[in-house]
C-alpha cells in the first residue's frame, strides 16, 4: 500500500474473519473519599471546604440566591454582576487586577435568574489574599459611573448580537412555552432595560441582596479543610445581615402540550426544543432515569444520535439532557434541522421517546451508560474545578460531598428493569411540551400534517394557559 492510499474506518475495523471485537468494559473505580468540612457560619453563609492536594491551588465558587420580581431586576443583576469586581473604596480596577495578578488568582461573576454566582481561583498559600479580595468586593463595591456606564454598553451589544442567535430565539421560546411570565424565564434582560440602570439602582440592589444568608461558599483545593473554613470565617466577618437572600419562586410542573411552531421567517434551520417534567437528584428514581436519558439522547452513543444523526444525518448534533432549579427537574430534548427535514426529524425524535419506553434499554446498554454515567461523574470530580463547580450545584439543592461520593454506588445498583420503568413513565411522548422553531411558511405543512404542532396565532387563539 503506498503512502497515499487511505483506509477508511470500516476497512481498519475489519478483519479477514469479520469485524473487530471491540475490548471489554473495564472494571469501574470507586469514588475517592473526599476530607471535607461543611458548615454554617454565624452570618448564615454554607461553606463547603473540601481538601484536594492535586495541585498546590485552591478553586472557588460562592453562589447567592438572587431572584427579584422587578421589571428592572434582570437588567440591573446583569450590571451588578460585570461591575461587582471592577473597583472599591480600597481598591480601583487596576488595583482589583493586580492584587489577583499577585497571587496567581483570578475573580469573575455571573447572574442568572436564580444566582449570582462569583467564581476564581488562587494559590492554596495565597487562598487569604483571595478572600480579601473576594469580602471587598461584597462589602464595599464602588459601581463607580464610568464602570458602570462602560459596562452597561458593553452588555447592550452583547445582547444585540444574541438575541440574533437561533439558539438564543429558541430558548426564550420554550422558556416562555415552559413557564409563562414566570420570573426564572428572565435569563437575559432587554437592552433598552439596561440602558436605563444607574449606579445607584446597581448599589441599591447589591445592599439589598448581596446576602450571606442562604448562600453558599464552596473551596476546594490543596488547603485543609479546617483553615479554609477558618479563613473565611476570618475575611467575610464583615459580612452579614439580618435579611435572607431571595430564592425564587418554585416552578410549576410542566403542562403537556403541542409543540408551538415560532415563525423565524427565512431561517433555513429550525430549532427542535421538547421539555418534561422529571424527578430531582434527591429522589430514589433519579438514578434510573438518568441512566434511561443517557440512553435516549444524553450522549453520543444514544438511540436519538444513531437514528438522526448517524442513520439519517437529519442533524449534526442532538442531545437530552437534566435541568435543576430549586427542587425541581425537567428533561430537555434538543436538535437542530434544515428546514426540510425537520417535520422528519421531529418524527423520529417522537418514534424514539416512545420506543425507549416500549423497547426499553436491554442489560448491555444499561450497562453501557452506567459505565458512561459513572465514569463522567468521576472525570468530572478529578480535578480541583470540575468537583468545585459539580459541588456548588449539588449544594444549592442541598446536596453535599456525601451525595457525589454515594451516587456511583446508587447507580451501580440500578437494574434493567427499574431504567425501563423510568423509560416507560417518564419518556411518553404525551409528556412533553416545547417548540420548533423556524420559517413558518415553510414548516407548517408538513408539521400540521404530523400533528401535535400549533401555531403561535393559532395557540394564542385557543387561550391555553401556561
Amino acid at each position: 500500500m503506498s503512502v497515499t492510499d487511505h483506509r477508511s474506518a470500516e476497512e481498519i475495523g475489519r478483519t479477514e474473519g469479520g469485524p473487530r471485537p471491540l475490548p471489554p468494559l473495564g472494571e469501574q473505580k470507586p469514588a475517592a473519599e473526599l476530607s471535607h468540612v461543611d458548615t454554617v457560619l454565624g452570618n448564615g453563609l454554607r461553606v463547603l471546604a473540601v481538601h484536594k492536594p492535586t495541585v498546590p491551588m485552591v478553586e472557588l465558587r460562592l453562589r447567592i440566591p438572587f431572584a427579584g420580581e422587578d421589571a428592572l431586576h434582570a437588567a440591573t443583576a446583569e450590571v451588578l454582576a460585570e461591575t461587582l469586581l471592577t473597583g472599591t473604596r480600597r481598591r480601583d480596577r487596576v488595583a482589583v487586577d493586580t492584587d489577583l495578578a499577585l497571587i496567581g488568582g483570578d475573580l469573575g461573576a455571573m447572574v442568572d435568574p436564580e444566582y449570582l454566582g462569583v467564581s476564581g481561583s488562587a494559590l492554596a498559600e495565597k487562598l487569604p489574599d483571595l478572600l480579601d479580595v473576594l469580602a471587598d468586593a461584597l462589602t464595599d463595591a464602588a459601581y463607580a459611573e464610568g464602570e458602570v456606564a462602560r459596562e452597561a454598553d458593553r452588555i447592550s451589544e452583547r445582547l444585540a448580537v444574541a438575541r440574533t442567535q437561533p439558539r438564543v430565539i429558541a430558548r426564550e421560546a420554550l422558556q416562555r412555552r415552559r413557564y409563562g411570565d414566570h420570573p426564572y424565564t428572565r435569563e437575559m434582560p432587554r437592552a433598552e432595560d439596561v440602558a436605563v440602570v444607574t449606579p445607584e439602582a446597581v448599589r441599591a440592589l447589591h445592599a439589598a441582596a448581596v446576602l450571606p444568608a442562604g448562600s453558599i461558599l464552596v473551596l476546594v483545593g490543596d488547603v485543609p479543610p479546617e483553615t479554609a473554613v477558618a479563613e473565611v470565617e476570618r475575611a467575610l466577618a464583615g459580612w452579614s445581615s439580618e435579611a435572607q437572600a431571595r430564592r425564587l419562586p418554585p416552578l410549576p410542573d410542566l403542562t403537556p402540550a403541542d409543540l408551538l411552531l415560532v415563525d423565524r421567517p427565512g431561517a433555513v434551520q429550525s430549532q427542535l426544543r421538547l421539555s418534561a417534567q422529571a424527578v430531582p437528584r434527591t429522589d430514589p428514581r433519579y438514578p434510573a432515569l438518568q441512566l434511561a436519558n443517557l440512553a435516549y439522547g444524553g450522549y453520543f452513543s444514544s438511540r436519538l444520535v444513531e437514528n438522526i444523526r448517524e442513520d439519517k444525518g437529519y442533524t449534526y448534533g442532538a442531545h437530552s439532557a437534566f435541568e435543576f432549579s430549586g427542587g425541581k427537574a425537567t428533561l430537555q430534548v434538543e436538535a437542530d434541522t434544515a428546514s426540510e427535514v425537520t417535520a422528519a426529524a421531529l418524527l423520529e425524535t417522537r418514534y424514539e421517546l416512545g420506543r425507549l419506553g416500549l423497547v426499553p434499554p436491554t442489560d448491555t446498554e444499561v450497562e453501557s451508560v452506567r459505565q458512561y454515567a459513572v465514569g463522567a461523574l468521576l472525570i468530572g470530580a478529578a480535578s480541583q474545578s470540575g468537583l468545585a463547580t459539580q459541588l456548588a450545584s449539588l449544594a444549592s439543592a442541598g446536596l453535599g460531598v456525601d451525595w457525589l461520593v454515594e451516587h456511583p454506588k446508587r447507580l451501580a445498583a440500578v437494574t434493567t428493569d427499574e431504567v425501563a420503568e423510568a423509560a416507560l413513565d417518564f419518556f411518553a411522548p404525551h409528556r412533553f411540551t416545547g417548540v420548533v422553531v423556524g420559517d413558518a411558511a415553510s414548516l407548517a405543512p408538513k408539521l400540521t400534517a404530523l400533528g401535535g404542532v400549533v401555531s403561535e396565532s393559532a395557540d394564542e387563539g385557543s387561550g391555553q394557559a401556561r
